[in-house]
């Protein structure tokens, strides 16, 4: 074929190439990332390195299938992951039988790293995706545990009858080997020292990816065989980062990589940059959620001494969190009377306490501007 419309129908797929210098600093930026994520964690105790890796498991989950569009049970899927890492469950968390499921799948990509990726083990992860539905919800039919059907396998929107085609998954015909040669690539590829594993795990996204086996469920399972690359290059099973989070931020960015690299020829290395990227600032975000975690023991150190009441440490709790919920801009007296749901008197009162023990300090501006923030731990 003279002008392919797309990267599977070149004679050469899926022999990929790409350029090494333009990946080289963000590999080492990685790297170094991965390194120091690692020796942070060293400085945590072992239930606060339990509930982040639980928090980063659950974040996965959650945001690999709001990409998709779906909106899962947190409560449920918290707890379901909770009892396979032997933590409490929380009192909300009614399991079901979806929430099993996707537990048991990233559960098995991320410990069971070292063991081989076969045909068998990925037909079991869509069969752990796609559960038997629960008495009294119906399901559309669905073919759970076997490649798709004849039908073309396409990414359409626009009018029916001038629809505009995103993607197109290579044909029926030839799928089975196509997927025993991904997989074959898959296991191989571990002991060539030669392929970056970072790389390698971008490769096999893209691949499985445009590959698109199966009926539904791709690229949940696409993120999952990501999960279990980066697991084996680190030779670690406990997850601290969440990669599907950082790409469900950039969900408009993740297709446009994708549509743009299946378009073009066998160099991706555009798509290898995206997807570097997208894992520098994952791994950037755990840091961050790490140095909390810190600065909050740090505080509690210094502070052990000083009598509060429940209120005061709610908020101040609150505080050191920080993120979204965090008044990263300092916190006012007005904010600290919803938060402890006290009186406006109570709320000055504790505030003016928390001040003279050191706990916060007043941030510039007056009146009713006038905000405080945790006073900073000294390392």
């Amino acid at each position: 074929m003279d002008h392919p419309n797309w990267i599977w129908q070149h004679t050469d797929w899926p022999h990929f190439h790409w350029q090494p210098g333009r990946l080289a600093a963000l590999l080492r930026e990685c790297g170094q990332a991965q390194g120091k994520l690692l020796g942070m964690l060293g400085s945590v105790t072992q239930a606060v390195s339990a509930q982040n890796e639980l928090d980063a498991l659950l974040q996965n989950i959650l945001t690999s299938s709001a990409i998709e569009g779906e909106q899962l049970n947190v409560g449920s899927v918290r707890s379901s992951l909770a009892r396979r890492m032997g933590l409490e469950a929380t009192k909300d968390g009614q399991v079901s039988r979806r929430s099993e499921g996707l537990a048991d799948l990233m559960m098995d990509a991320t410990e069971q790293f070292a063991q081989p990726f076969t045909l068998a083990r990925l037909m079991n992860w869509h069969h752990l995706l796609f559960p038997e539905p629960e008495a009294g919800f119906a399901t559309r039919e669905l073919s759970v545990g076997a490649l798709r059907g004849n039908e073309p396998m396409q990414v359409v929107s626009g009018r029916l009858d001038r629809p505009t085609v995103y993607f197109e998954a290579p044909p029926r015909h030839g799928l089975e080997h196509a997927v025993e040669d991904f997989l074959e690539w898959f296991e191989t590829s571990r002991n060539q020292p030669e392929l970056d594993p970072l790389v390698r795990a971008g490769v096999a996204h893209f691949w499985f990816i445009t590959l698109h086996p199966f009926d539904d469920g791709n690229g949940r399972v696409t993120r999952a065989i990501t999960d279990l690359a980066l697991a084996q290059g680190e030779h670690h099973a406990i997850r601290f980062y969440a990669m599907s989070a950082s790409i469900l931020e950039d969900r408009a960015g993740y297709h446009t990589a994708l549509e743009s690299s299946q378009k073009a020829t066998l160099d991706i290395t555009d798509w290898l940059e995206w997807f570097l990227k997208t894992l520098l600032r994952s791994l950037q975000q755990a840091m961050t959620r790490i140095d909390r975690v810190l600065a909050k023991s740090r505080f509690w150190q210094q502070h052990r001494g000083v009598s509060l009441c429940v209120e005061q440490v709610k908020v101040l709790n609150r505080l050191l969190e920080g993120g979204e919920r965090g008044f990263e801009q300092g916190i006012s007296a007005a904010q600290y009377q919803a938060v402890a749901k006290v009186s406006k008197a109570t709320a000055t009162r504790h505030l003016a306490d928390l001040l003279e023990k050191n706990c916060l300090v007043r941030l510039p501006g007056g009146g009713r501007s006038t905000r405080y923030h945790v006073n900073p731990p000294y390392e």
